[in-house]
C-alpha cells in the first residue's frame, strides 16, 4: 500500500519525455510557419518601399526635368546639390531605406537617362531566385 501511494505522486521519466517530444514537435511546426510569414512580410515591405521610392523619383523628375545620374543615385532624393535651383525636396520623409535584408536598393538608368530600374535582389542578393530570394522591382534587361 505504501508503494502505491509513492507511485501515484510523481511523473515518470517516460511521461516527461513524451511531453517534451510533443512540445518540441509543436514548436517546430509553429517555428516553420513563423519563418515563412517573416519571409512574406519582408517581400511585402520591399514592394511597398520600391513603390514609395518610385513615387519620390517621379516627383524629383517632374521638378528637375531628368532622372538622377548613376553618380547621384537615390541620394538626390534627400540631398540637394548646391547648383540645382529647381530641386524642391527632400522627396523622402526620412533617409533612403535599406531593403528588408539590410542592403541598399539598386538604382540604374538606361544609356539615354529616360528609363530607370529600381530593385532589390531579395534575401539571397543574386539575380533571379524564388521565394525569399525573388528579385523585387524593375530590373534592367541585362539582369533579367
Amino acid at each position: 500500500m505504501h508503494q502505491d501511494a509513492r507511485r501515484q505522486q510523481g511523473v515518470t521519466l517516460l511521461e516527461m519525455l513524451v511531453v517534451l517530444v510533443i512540445i518540441a514537435l509543436l514548436a517546430g511546426l509553429v517555428g516553420v510557419r513563423l519563418l515563412s510569414q517573416v519571409d512574406r512580410s519582408k517581400a511585402v515591405a520591399a514592394k511597398a518601399q520600391v513603390e514609395s521610392l518610385k513615387s519620390a523619383i517621379e516627383s524629383l523628375r517632374a521638378d528637375i526635368g531628368r532622372l538622377p545620374t548613376a553618380e547621384e543615385g537615390l541620394t538626390l532624393l534627400t540631398v540637394a546639390p548646391p547648383e540645382m535651383s529647381n530641386w524642391f525636396g527632400p522627396y523622402m520623409d526620412a533617409e533612403i531605406p535599406l531593403d528588408p535584408w539590410g542592403r541598399p536598393y539598386r538604382f540604374e538608368t538606361d544609356a539615354a537617362g529616360r528609363e530607370y530600374f529600381l530593385y532589390t535582389l531579395g534575401e539571397d542578393g543574386v539575380v533571379g531566385g524564388q521565394g525569399a530570394g525573388q528579385d523585387i522591382g524593375k530590373l534592367p534587361p541585362a539582369a533579367q
